[in-house]
């Protein structure tokens, strides 16, 4: 069993302080549009790994120098690992991801649902590559499932496919805001869907 801490969108004060430590989790899945010093915060004060992915309103992410050389610094979240659009293991969890949301003006995690569809092909073929899939971890859930009608947050058409295929246990998002009425976790197949905001303690 892992104990997970998930976040998104929103910071808590219960995990924004040393207190969080009580908490004792095994792993943080963040699912975006968190300040990146909240995420080396929480990579710092409990020392375990740091899984996430960006949201539509996370700064882009550059992950190598225009030629190709070696990481940049400051380009992400400093010790926190991203699984955007990757098959990560952390705590003896495998977890894809993908980041952003659906396009309605132009942040930099922005993507059209044809994008979208590109993106999740992509992550498909990588994670066929690298094995079962314990999580899938992404901002904005499925279109249908717990996401709005409004432009802002409608959900991910492609995401459907990517969970009949790697029918994952769990899928952690964030996106939908729940404005203190918590959203009920959702059942499709084999797979929980759960709204972290502004966090959760799972066991995986």
């Amino acid at each position: 069993m892992v104990r997970v801490l998930a976040v998104a969108d929103e910071v808590a004060p219960r995990v924004d302080d040393v207190g969080v430590r009580s908490l004792a989790p095994d792993l943080v899945l963040a699912a975006g549009d968190l300040p990146w010093d909240y995420l080396e915060f929480l990579a710092s004060c409990l020392d375990v790994p740091v899984v996430f992915v960006p949201g539509n309103h996370d700064p882009a992410i550059v992950d190598r120098t225009p030629w190709g050389g070696s990481p940049l610094d400051g380009a992400r979240p400093h010790g926190a690992i991203n699984a955007d659009l990757r098959v990560v293991e952390a705590a003896g969890l495998r977890i894809a991801g993908l980041g952003g949301s659906v396009r309605y003006n132009r942040g930099p995690h922005q993507y059209t649902q044809r994008e979208y569809g590109r993106r999740a092909r992509r992550l498909l073929r990588r994670a066929r590559r690298s094995g079962p899939v314990d999580v899938l971890l992404t901002h904005a859930p499925p279109r249908g499932l717990g996401d709005e009608d409004d432009a802002c947050h409608v959900g991910v058409d492609a995401m459907h496919d990517v969970l009949a295929e790697l029918q994952p246990r769990w899928h952690v998002h964030g996106h939908i805001h729940p404005h203190g009425f918590p959203r009920a976790d959702r059942q499709v197949g084999a797979t929980t869907i759960t709204n972290v905001i502004p966090y959760r303690v799972l066991e995986l």
